[in-house]
């Protein structure tokens, strides 16, 4: 398999309820997230390439940017909290899961997989999917999913879908609107390539131009 990989960067604060440190399940903390996005493929298309990274630069992009100067939301927190955050707050993202590292990461990756198979090959991409993905929440740590964790991901995917973004992501946020509520609407397309695929690499081309 072919490889390649692309970093994304954003800011954003969240709590880890029920973890063993302290400070991180009594305090709202940020962090600047640095996510590690590995792709694979078994050929590469008419360039010689797994895929043009400039075919990240629309949706892909737009999910990860979503994220950015948001706070992160466990919808199981104490209500007090949640009311507060989404009262006072333009930007938040509201998870069905704990936002650990390792839960961003499986996130991530079942997203990030489900535009891929949602979206129509050109110029010879041959069949490209999410190897892996790396969240940093430090300098010092990372969390990691990888494509054979086969329950972990399913359990996501299942999950995931459940997941709101705030009127002031979806308002500024490029096309990740239109893009999560296609992917809300297929649902099935977070596990498995689509039949009739709704984006077009074409279209993406041309706004990363």
């Amino acid at each position: 398999m072919m490889k390649i990989r692309k970093l994304f960067k954003f800011e954003a604060a969240h709590i880890v309820r029920d973890c063993s440190t302290v400070r991180c399940r009594q305090n709202i903390h940020g962090h600047s997230f640095k996510v590690e996005l590995v792709l694979q493929a078994r050929g590469l298309d008419n360039a010689g390439m797994v895929m043009d990274f400039g075919l990240l630069k629309c949706r892909i992009s737009s999910f990860f940017d979503a994220f950015d100067h948001s706070y992160i939301i466990w919808s199981a927190d104490k209500g007090g909290l949640v009311d507060f955050i989404k009262n006072e707050n333009e930007r938040w993202v509201e998870l069905p899961f704990s936002p650990s590292a390792e839960n961003l990461a499986l996130f991530f990756h079942v997203v990030v997989q489900g535009i891929l198979n949602n979206t129509v090959p050109v110029n010879g991409a041959d069949d490209v999917k999410v190897h892996s993905v790396r969240v940093h929440e430090t300098e010092t740590g990372w969390a990691e999913t990888e494509a054979d964790d086969i329950a972990l991901l399913e359990g996501m995917a299942a999950a995931a879908i459940g997941s709101v973004f705030s009127d002031g992501i979806m308002d500024d946020s490029g096309n990740w609107a239109e893009t999560w509520a296609c992917l809300r609407e297929n649902p099935d397309c977070l596990s498995a390539p689509q039949e009739h695929r709704l984006f077009r690499y074409a279209e993406i081309a041309e706004q990363a131009v």
